[in-house]
């Protein structure tokens, strides 16, 4: 007989999990093609993270204001499906359920887009990478973790600005709350690390076609996952799945 769920934990990747685009690569398809280009044609050979704080910098040369980049977040595709389900599952009294973003993206565009979705109390915690405006308008952007730093000892490959294993591991230590079921909503394969510390009573919605379902594919048995994992495409089904699973 299935445990009663009475408190549960949703954790969520951002860009193309939660939102319907990559906020990296938006901004730049909006406002500089060129830049967004050079990115592509970079990315195998500069740090993410790194490579997207340089086009910052370039784009702010070119005269680009900060209100640009806050509009291109605000209209960037997110599909009122989502909002209306983590809304919905939020505002229920059983199970008692919390949030928390674990994303590559950074301090400014995530609460940025929230906002305009009415969604900027939803999370507990928004673990990813700082930015801050600087006076003259350049959004300063840096790695979580900093190269010069003590770097995370993750060997499943997460990236190196930041480990979402150890990140989510972390989060429960600091909260000390047993949660009876967490349940993770990615679509990379830098979310195949944190979906390796999930129990059997936990769940994995992953988005189809993407990074994240190739590893569970390819690695998921020979790294022992023990998470029952749902596929998704669209915003609709994760509602679906929500009402189905989450709710009892």
């Amino acid at each position: 007989m299935e445990s009663k769920v009475e408190k549960q934990l949703i954790v969520y990747d951002f860009d193309w999990s939660m939102a319907d685009q990559d906020s990296d690569r938006w901004i730049f398809e909006v406002l500089a093609p060129d830049l967004r280009r050079k990115m592509k044609n970079l990315k195998n050979e500069v740090q993410w993270t790194d490579l997207v704080a340089s086009s910052l910098r370039e784009l702010h040369a070119r005269g680009t204001p900060r209100e640009d980049i806050e509009h291109a977040l605000r209209i960037m595709p997110f599909h009122p499906a989502m909002a209306r389900a983590v809304k919905t599952l939020k505002a229920q009294a059983t199970p008692q359920t919390k949030f928390l973003c674990l994303s590559n993206a950074n301090s400014v565009f995530i609460p940025t887009i929230l906002k305009e979705k009415g969604l900027e109390d939803l999370f507990e915690e928004i673990i990813t990478n700082p930015a801050e405006w600087d006076p003259s308008g350049l959004l300063k952007l840096r790695r979580r973790i900093d190269p010069s730093a003590v770097q995370h000892e993750c060997k499943v490959g997460c990236s190196p600005n930041m480990c979402k294993g150890e990140e989510l591991d972390a989060f429960l230590e600091r909260h000390q709350t047993k949660f009876d079921r967490i349940v993770y909503v990615g679509d990379g394969s830098n979310d195949f690390c944190p979906i390796l510390r999930l129990r059997s009573s936990d769940i994995v919605l992953c988005r189809h076609h993407r990074g994240l379902q190739k590893r569970i594919e390819r690695e998921g048995e020979a790294q022992d996952l023990k998470a029952t994992v749902h596929y998704w495409a669209g915003a609709w089904e994760v509602e679906e799945l929500f009402q189905k699973h989450l709710t009892k």
